[in-house]
């Protein structure tokens, strides 16, 4: 199918550390988003990247500004866990209109098949304006876990990602219409949702 079929998406993709953001060692967290978002999506997608550090009013004032540049969907990976420096949940409260809990309660639920730390992991999602704001986990195995969510051995779901609600979240707030590869993720929405195929 031609792309031109699909609306056109702008996607806000965000890495979080200190380390990776003064050049200590190598981001892994933007390439891993870009790549698991191109293969998820029939959509063209639009990246606005950022690698920033682990400062509140940095990460509060970047989420804004990409909201504001027209992304209806922002993705953050990094500083979610316990540690001192880890911020990231809270400068996304702070410019939140309406928390979305279920997603951070699914994204634990999935990391605890594999770590009992998955509980301490702290990721939220929320909306602001027409945006959906999500915080991942900070490695690049488990931003691909929490988004494809568990497949058995015949490729069908065992655990649902994230993602697989994501895009009828995204209509429900007068984004765009995301169409995703179901080999990847198959996106959920009532029938009276969804759109016949163009």
């Amino acid at each position: 199918m031609s792309e031109s079929l699909f609306d056109p998406v702008k996607i806000g993709i965000v890495s979080i550390s200190d380390r990776a953001s003064t050049g200590v060692y190598e981001d892994k967290g933007l390439p891993a988003l870009q790549d698991w978002l191109t293969r998820a999506l029939h959509n063209p997608v639009t990246f606005e990247p950022r690698l920033i550090p682990d400062e509140k009013e940095r990460i509060s004032a970047t989420l804004i500004e990409l909201v504001d540049a027209g992304c209806s969907l922002v993705l953050t990976t990094g500083g979610t866990g316990p540690a001192l420096r880890d911020v990231t949940p809270e400068a996304t409260l702070a410019v939140a209109d309406k928390e979305m809990p279920g997603f951070g309660e699914q994204m634990r639920q999935i990391s605890l098949k594999f770590v009992p730390t998955a509980i301490l992991s702290r990721q939220v999602a929320v909306i602001r304006g027409q945006s959906l704001i999500i915080n991942l986990p900070g490695q690049p195995k488990s931003i691909a876990e929490t988004l494809e969510g568990l497949k058995d051995a015949d490729g069908q779901a065992v655990v649902h990602g994230i993602f697989a609600a994501v895009p009828y979240c995204v209509d429900l707030i007068g984004g765009p219409y995301m169409e995703t590869k179901g080999e990847v993720c198959q996106a959920f929405r009532p029938k009276t949702a969804i759109r016949p195929a163009r």
